[in-house]
């Protein structure tokens, strides 16, 4: 038995990390993943040529699955820029789900009040109101962290679940449309509430040139600003965050702060955009894929937006190969964690090394 545990390789951190095959990275997990879907689809008995073009290029073939692509993408980039703030502070907001709900409840609650009213002011009191409920459902966590040190990742996690009971409260009780056949949904909003389309016979919205806005203002803040130095140096070294007299209390409510928020309007722009109203399955699990998102697009902006696209096409992908293979939708959530897996595992090897004793 002790020779058989001798033989196991021993994990030992590499002296310094390869700055090109950091870089590397997710080039490596697609590769990895495509390769590996390619030998799934193959036992399946599917050709891995017309599989891939049915999951990835058929999608995109035109101008309206492009313009589908942007509105999943849109959600997900959001989101995923908003955890970059947690995640460089070494903070793992696990609860943008509930984030994005809340702020969808907080926002869409002021247009269903609203819902039969129109006027310009309706739709940016409906954005800030989705902020709010997104920032302050992610201090929830933030505050329990700095007074009783829980782990964020199970009270932000806990939250998810909080958050889609309320929702599920709301729109079977007091929020029902009574004119909506017994079925579990509020009050369409008025015109006015609702995202304006950006092209004509598409779905993309405004939501999008907010997710872009919000993406460059964060470039500028991670790049060119004090909070975003405190950011990278408390995530990096807590102790010489300390040791340089950063408040850690206070850039832990920022970033959940500034997360939640980015979630909350994700959340809104989804109810508000291709929806119209609040029902139960707002979310295709927008906030737990943004964690993929972020990680895929290495806390970096444009590496976001990349990331975002990729991943939104796993969804898209899911759908025709439904359509088209008859195979469950659920192998876009395969493609997903398939480029999560290779995702950690090559960056665990970029940084740590196997040793193997003689």
């Amino acid at each position: 038995m002790e020779k058989m545990i001798n033989l196991l390789p021993t994990i030992v951190s590499r002296a310094q990390s390869s700055n090109l095959m950091n870089f590397m990275v997710p080039v490596i997990a697609i590769i990895l993943t495509l390769i590996t879907g390619s030998i799934i689809f193959s036992i399946m008995g599917f050709s891995p040529l017309f599989a891939l073009h049915t999951f990835f290029i058929s999608p995109i073939s035109n101008a309206y699955g492009i313009s589908e692509l942007l509105v999943k993408a849109t959600p997900l980039a959001l989101i995923a820029i908003g955890l970059a703030f947690c995640f460089k502070n070494n903070l793992y907001n696990i609860g943008a789900e509930g984030q994005l709900t809340m702020g969808a409840i907080f926002g869409g609650g002021i247009g269903i009040y609203f819902h039969d009213t129109n006027g310009i002011w309706l739709l940016p009191l409906m954005i800030i109101g989705g902020a709010v409920g997104g920032a302050l459902w992610g201090l929830i966590p933030a505050i329990l962290k700095t007074r009783f040190n829980t782990n964020e990742i199970l009270t932000s996690l806990m939250l998810v679940y909080i958050a889609l009971l309320i929702l599920d409260y709301l729109v079977v009780g007091p929020w029902k449309d009574p004119q909506g056949y017994s079925f579990p949904k509020t009050k369409a909003f008025s015109d006015s509430g609702r995202m304006p389309l950006l092209f004509s016979g598409l779905r993309v919205h405004f939501g999008l040139i907010i997710t872009l806005i919000l993406i460059f203002i964060s470039w500028f803040v991670f790049s060119k600003t004090i909070f975003g130095f405190q950011l990278k140096v408390s995530g990096f070294s807590p102790t010489a965050a300390r040791y340089a007299g950063f408040n850690q209390n206070i850039l832990i409510y920022l970033a959940f702060a500034i997360c939640g928020a980015f979630a909350g309007i994700a959340g809104l722009s989804e109810v508000s955009g291709p929806i119209g109203l609040l029902y139960r399955d707002i979310s295709p699990n927008y906030g737990f894929t943004a964690i993929i998102v972020a990680f895929l697009g290495r806390l970096h902006p444009i590496g976001i937006i990349f990331a975002s696209l990729i991943i939104a096409l796993t969804y898209l992908g899911a759908e025709d190969a439904q359509l088209f293979m008859q195979i469950p939708a659920a192998v876009g959530f395969v493609f997903q964690g398939l480029i999560l897996f290779y995702l950690l595992g090559a960056e665990l090897l970029v940084n740590f090394k196997l040793e193997f004793s003689k």
